[in-house]
């Protein structure tokens, strides 16, 4: 009796340990779709990098000078200083 009972708690250990590794919370599939959302999140975390960089950019533009407020006022606006003539191109 005691020669049986070895084996068939140890497969049942097996077992366990198996469904926990494909089933459980830690599993192959939880822990691939963990790191699809960690890419997700980088990429993420990348653009608003980029957009505080270029926000931060314009920001010290505009606290240094006139220029980028009179950039964008021509640029968006469409105004001109006086004394100066308009020309659009259209292509």
């Amino acid at each position: 009796m005691g020669n049986r009972l070895v084996p068939i708690v140890l497969i049942a250990l097996l077992a366990i340990i198996q469904a926990q590794l494909w089933f459980g919370r830690g599993s192959l599939p939880n822990a691939a779709d963990l790191e699809r959302q960690v890419k997700q999140q980088k990429a993420a975390n990348e653009e608003a990098r980029r957009t505080n960089e270029q926000l931060s950019a314009e920001v010290n533009d505009l606290k240094e000078g006139l220029n980028m407020v009179e950039e964008r006022a021509r640029h968006e606006l469409g105004m001109v200083k006086p004394n100066e003539i308009f020309v659009q191109i259209a292509k």
